[in-house]
């Protein structure tokens, strides 16, 4: 006995790969195998241009398109954007545009979805209309919106005029303290949709076993939602609102189509800026600094999204 098994031992150690993990990953080669086209394009596609974009915030790059004539300066990009006051201006717009389009959305979405959980005639409608912003392009919504915002020919400046409450229609995108204001409500109009939908979902998982029993024991609505429903929606909740975080942080179209940045960087936010920097100015090496802060701070709200999704995980799996 001692003999064969002392055989099978020598046969799997002789095997190619070794022991241990490489016998593991040589056992399994087939599987690996079909993965690897996978693989290959995702090197191609995304680990390569997050490598020389890194590589290029490191030099110093002449306009137009003839990078090979950059110059290392080592990480004088990075100090150039720190010590500018339009880094820091941008960086304030942005988190603005982040933290007012991320809680507002997501609180009217909740709202929402909390009043549609009811039983009324004509819910299924009013669903559906409430998610058409969602649906609709976010380019032909800038536009419509953009439209809506004219200071001559808008729909909003027509209406106040039209009820006598301004002399003249309001300049909403063309106004350095009120056009932020404006996108973000463009932005909410378009998102609290995403929210309502999750949020309703989540709303389904609440146990009526629970609630019936909390209004058996004399909990009132606010007691019953407070103790009851919020603690299982805390994670979906969570899970939302990093959602909405990475989505806006990185936001783009509405931003620059409806103002480009303007008027006098009022609305530039960080991915704005990088556009305008890399395919306006052509100064790839700074335009590319400010891609890997974007990209670490994203990769940070993503660290919170996996590690929401795995306590979910692990949560269920204890149930």
């Amino acid at each position: 006995m001692t003999i064969v098994t002392g055989k099978a031992e020598a046969r799997r150690k002789s095997q190619p790969g070794g022991s241990g993990a490489l016998r593991n990953i040589w056992a399994h080669r087939a599987d690996y195998a079909y993965v690897l086209p996978a693989i290959a394009v995702m090197l191609v596609v995304i680990a390569y241009p997050i490598y020389y974009t890194i590589e290029l915030s490191f030099y110093k790059t002449p306009p137009g398109l003839q990078l090979r004539d950059k110059t290392f300066i080592g990480f004088d990009n990075y100090t150039t954007i720190l010590t500018s006051d339009v880094f820091w201006k941008v960086t304030w717009n942005t988190l603005i545009w982040t933290f007012g389009s991320t809680f507002i959305s997501f609180v009217l979405g909740f709202a929402t979805a909390l009043a549609l959980h009811r039983d009324f005639v004509g819910r299924g409608v009013l669903r559906a209309i409430l998610i058409i912003p969602w649906v609709i392009s976010a380019v032909a919504a800038s536009y419509i919106w953009k439209w809506i915002y004219h200071s001559d020919f808008g729909i909003i400046g027509a209406v106040l005029v039209g009820l006598g409450l301004t002399d003249r229609p309001p300049n909403f995108i063309d106004n350095v303290s009120t056009v932020l204001p404006s996108l973000i409500v463009v932005n909410i109009w378009r998102e609290f949709p995403f929210a309502m939908i999750m949020m309703m979902a989540g709303l389904q998982t609440v146990p009526e076993q629970l609630l019936r029993a909390a209004k058996v024991d004399g909990a009132n609505a606010w007691q019953r939602f407070w103790h009851v429903t919020f603690p299982h929606l805390r994670n979906v909740s969570v899970v939302t609102i990093l959602l909405l975080a990475v989505a806006n942080f990185n936001s783009f179209i509405i931003p620059w189509i409806m103002t480009a940045g303007g008027p006098s960087n009022a609305s530039h936010i960080w991915i704005t800026h990088i556009y305008e920097l890399a395919f306006g100015r052509q100064r790839w090496g700074v335009a590319s600094a400010y891609s890997v802060l974007l990209f670490l701070i994203l990769m940070t709200l993503g660290y919170f999204y996996v590690r929401a999704l795995s306590g979910n995980e692990r949560k269920e799996g204890s149930t």
